[in-house]
């Protein structure tokens, strides 16, 4: 048993390997890579039937200039889900717990929106710092939070997805570790316990592949503001 709840979250090394390398390594191995062969494996139709359902829906609303972006999104998309949903397996590490790991995608990405934004329709861009018929006297107030809000965008994306993981994966150590104690002392409750747990496992996968959705949701709907 841990000593500390939250050294599940600390970036595990074996043999002077950190564990986080071979987790951020993994998606890579699982994904498979498309053929030229007609009949393919029921795998590889439902990973294609994922990917464009995916693709479809958060593309259609945006501008024909930001479809570029598709395969970015959508790599990056299942990037995430993969690495949360492999977390959950036992003796594994979750790297989007880490909130440096999920920083690393959300800066350069909203920052690639914002230059996008500036360099396609800077007046358009900076129109959204000051909202129509503002009253004078409020104009340096809006200016300044309208700025702190578009910095603080990169933040949120990166503290929504380390948040969510970490408090579902904390609750189910939690729990698991309730179980275990009560198995003994008090067999029912503990049972009971244990089917909550079950639960809370299966909440916990769909909130690993929500989260991964919302992540690149929003980073569209950044594009879309930019485009």
């Amino acid at each position: 048993m841990a000593l500390n709840f939250f050294d599940q979250f600390m970036t595990p090394m074996l043999v002077g390997i950190p564990l986080i390398t071979i987790a951020t390594m993994m998606p890579a191995l699982i994904i498979s890579a498309p053929t030229s062969q007609w009949m393919t494996s029921r795998i590889m139709t439902l990973q294609s039937q994922v990917i464009t359902n995916s693709t479809y829906q958060l593309f259609v609303p945006l501008s024909p200039k930001s479809h570029t972006w598709a395969l970015l999104i959508i790599s990056l998309m299942t990037f995430l889900i993969i690495i949360n949903l492999l977390g959950l397996l036992p003796y594994t590490f979750t790297p989007t717990t880490q909130l440096s790991f999920n920083m690393a995608f959300a800066v350069p990405a909203w920052l690639a929106t914002v230059i996008i934004g500036l360099r396609t329709q800077p007046t358009h861009a900076f129109a959204h710092l000051l909202p129509e018929s503002t009253p004078p006297m409020l104009i340096p107030v809006l200016i300044i939070i309208e700025t702190i809000s578009l910095f603080i965008r990169p933040l949120a994306l990166g503290v929504r997805l380390t948040a969510n993981l970490t408090a579902g994966h904390l609750l189910i150590q939690l729990i698991s570790t309730a179980v275990f104690t009560l198995m003994y002392s008090m067999p029912v409750i503990g049972v009971l316990t244990g089917t909550l747990l079950v639960l809370l496992s299966i909440l916990e996968i769909a909130v690993a592949m929500i989260q991964a959705y919302v992540f690149v949701l929003l980073l569209s709907l950044y594009l879309q503001e930019n485009s």
